[in-house]
């Protein structure tokens, strides 16, 4: 599609990529980075051990959730009146003894369908616009929605979400879904509009409705799944849904703004990319890119410059450009400009960025109650939340990556020790207020013998270049603003584009996607030796963490390549049936089972000789434990790799992220983002590939067994 004339300008501007994503290098510390300390590490070692070579050992008793749980179905017979007022997931089901992967591997894919193994069957499921409640029109592949209507219907552009039964069903719950960002071309009929330099405020409202996260009610009856329509639980949360901020920054001057004076509420949640959950039952979306939606003309302070907001003229959307429209209500887009112009913090909007790049806490189960940002856990490009293995009576730790070039990995650890009662209570973000406000953010320094430190993110810690972090941001509010900043000065360690993490359920190991760095050279602290120079495929590293101190063990999982590399390159020995490259998306299934996603399509996708033998994926594999590398460096995978399985290919240029499974693994969820022609209209069957040429729209997917049997096994 196309803009109008008078729309080419801003068509140029906004129609990018298709995944939002920072490009630009914003880590000036000089920190050693990642690259070469692998480098060091690949040189000490002699023999290539542990990885996914561990894999193929056999499964012993994990003593994980398994697949035997109660299916018949929740409480919920019709648009919500007959359910409990406080569900909860249920009871967590019996545990298997073992477990092993029982699909074949796929051949690679590059159509406009999805691919599933035999005997599987795949339907889509909620695509963007589809109205979650009567208050919106149908969705009109003409484009001629509202901005009510988009309030009122799915988001566009599907990213991290997750499965809450209701009274631990495995056949109805309610699945939180986050939309990253927007296509203006796609949204608009004819493209974005831009008339004298402003933009419609109609138009405005459409971009912003389509932002931020979905909760919907949904059920599965004579084999699918579908929305319950104008069910209590149904609701969005979009760039203008006020919020509550919590933690340290909550209540503070960098916070305070003409709509909330005393700091305590925010508008709006943007470009929400991965999630998390906790062990009381709250969903956790991710804020990564929502830097540039900002503009600050004037001087940009130092933690602004850092995150990258727009220096301008403009920010992203031009969302600050409708500020002059008559029906604007307390700066609904003025807000977007951040350049000081008044005589205090309320008399303009420089403090309202300061209200987003945090992770954002949800009671899915409670339809009153109010998102709470938890700015505790830091403040930067947010991609996911895992939480460690719970332990009664110590503490929770809860680990995020920054998701730009060069960028860190971070932990939370809360003051509070875990008592397994409050996975029941009801007052769900009570109990979020009580392990997520109070706690000590750390991040990541890698060593290259294996080992690894946490450095806390506190006044008393030493700067790699001397003086302690209060001599430089005084209170912990100021910590947490500039958390990127506060990073670098300790040392912490560059890393290439840290995204999703993931926790075994067993074992506690945690693991993250490095998705691509096509950054990496001599310049940033690489080197000729270095085999994964200009790293375009990325890898999967992961850690443990030695208990009772701040000290990890690491090593590298396994390294995204084409099969026909070299064996400096290809050195975790990928084939055709599960080269992968830039691995994003992760998460374990409560069976031990780890699904790895790529967002190959995007970025480095057409630097690389995977994106151009099949489209994203999602594979799986059965993970050993982290192996021993204690005075050796970290163990460095090299050789068969055969139990890592190509489980599903998705549609051309379309990237696979987020990942859910019922209670008994009978259905698995996962989303398309940004196809270009998919799905085929007048059909929910996933794997048609259309012949016309359609409006595409990003959507969930559903796939099951044909046999109604646990997916995988």
């Amino acid at each position: 599609m196309s803009a109008t004339p008078h729309n080419s300008a801003l068509a140029l501007l906004i129609t990018m990529s298709k995944h939002i994503s920072d490009k630009t290098v914003r880590n000036v510390s000089q920190n050693t980075p990642f690259s070469e300390i692998l480098e060091k590490s690949l040189s000490r070692r002699a023999v290539m051990r542990g990885g996914l070579a561990a894999a193929l050992a056999t499964m012993t008793s994990f003593g994980l959730a398994g697949c035997d749980s109660n299916s018949t179905g929740g409480n919920s017979t019709d648009n919500g009146g007959g359910e409990k007022p406080n569900p909860g997931p249920g009871p967590d089901p019996e545990p298997p003894t073992s477990v092993k992967l029982g699909f074949e591997s796929l051949p690679t894919s590059m159509t406009d369908g999805c691919v599933v193994p035999p005997g599987y069957i795949a339907h889509v499921l909620a695509p963007w616009g589809t109205p979650i409640n009567d208050n919106a029109l149908p969705w009109d592949k003409n484009g001629n929605n509202s901005s009510n209507d988009l309030l009122n219907s799915m988001g566009m552009h599907h990213d991290g979400m997750h499965f809450f039964p209701l009274e631990g069903s495995s056949t109805e719950g309610l699945l939180a879904v986050n939309h990253e960002y927007i296509d203006s071309t796609a949204l608009h009929p004819n493209g974005p509009t831009l008339i004298n330099g402003k933009r419609p405020a109609e138009e405005v409202r459409k971009e912003i409705n389509a932002h931020g996260v979905a909760i919907i009610h949904i059920r599965r009856s004579n084999g699918r799944w579908d929305i319950v329509q104008n069910s209590r639980y149904n609701r969005r949360f979009t760039s203008a849904t006020a919020m509550k901020l919590a933690g340290p920054i909550g209540g503070t001057d960098w916070v305070k703004t003409p709509f909330s004076p005393n700091g305590t509420q925010v508008r709006g949640t943007n470009n929400n990319c991965g999630n998390g959950t906790t062990p009381w039952g709250t969903y956790i979306t991710a804020e990564e890119n929502w830097a540039a939606c900002f503009v600050n003309t004037g001087n940009r302070p130092a933690h602004q410059q850092r995150v990258g907001v727009s220096a301008g003229p403009t920010g992203r959307y031009k969302w600050e450009t409708a500020a002059q429209d008559p029906s604007e209500v307390l700066g609904e887009f003025a807000r977007f400009n951040v350049t000081e112009t008044g005589a205090s913090a309320t008399d303009d909007w420089r403090n309202e960025v300061n209200g987003f790049g945090y992770l954002v806490e949800i009671d899915p189960y409670d339809p009153s109650s109010i998102a709470t940002k938890r700015t505790s856990m830091g403040r930067f490009a947010h991609e996911g939340c895992a939480y460690s293995k719970p332990e009664a009576g110590k503490p929770l730790a809860f680990y995020s990556g920054d998701d730009s070039r060069f960028e860190y990995v971070y932990r939370f650890v809360s003051d509070a020790n875990w008592d397994p009662k409050d996975a029941q209570r009801t007052d769900r973000l009570a109990v979020g207020a009580k392990y997520l406000d109070k706690g000590t953010l750390y991040v990541a320094r890698f060593n290259e013998d294996g080992s690894g430190e946490w450095l806390a993110l506190t006044g008393t810690t030493p700067g790699k270049d001397g003086g302690t972090l209060s001599d430089k941001f005084k209170t912990l509010e100021e910590i947490l603003i500039n958390t990127r900043g506060a990073a670098d000065f300790v040392g912490a360690t560059p890393m290439d584009r840290p995204e999703w993490t993931a926790t075994h359920p067993s074992n506690g190991d945690i693991y993250l996607t490095l998705t691509n760095n096509t950054s990496r050279n001599a310049s940033t602290g690489t080197n000729a030796a270095n085999p994964r120079l200009n790293n375009v495929n990325g890898h999967v590293i992961r850690w443990h963490d030695e208990p009772g101190s701040n000290k990890f063990k690491w090593d590298i999982f396994v390294f995204g390549s084409d099969s026909g590399a070299d064996a400096e390159t290809n050195r975790s020995g990928l084939t055709d049936l599960n080269q992968l490259a830039s691995p994003d998306g992760l998460g374990f299934d409560s069976r031990g089972i780890l699904w790895i996603q790529t967002d190959n399509g995007i970025d480095g996708g057409r630097k690389n000789n995977v994106a151009r033998a099949t489209n994203d994926q999602m594979l799986a594999v059965i993970p050993g434990a982290l192996a021993d590398s204690s005075g050796t460096g970290p163990a460095i995978n090299a050789n068969n790799q055969s139990d890592l399985r190509r489980f599903f290919v998705g549609p051309n240029e379309a990237e696979i992220t987020g990942f859910s499974m019922t209670p008994d693994h009978t259905s698995l969820f996962l989303n398309i983002q940004h196809p270009v022609n998919w799905p085929a209209y007048d059909t929910h069957d996933a794997t048609v590939a259309s012949m016309d040429t359609v409006r595409p729209r990003s959507s969930t997917v559903v796939i099951q067994r044909a046999d109604g049997k646990p997916i995988a096994v």
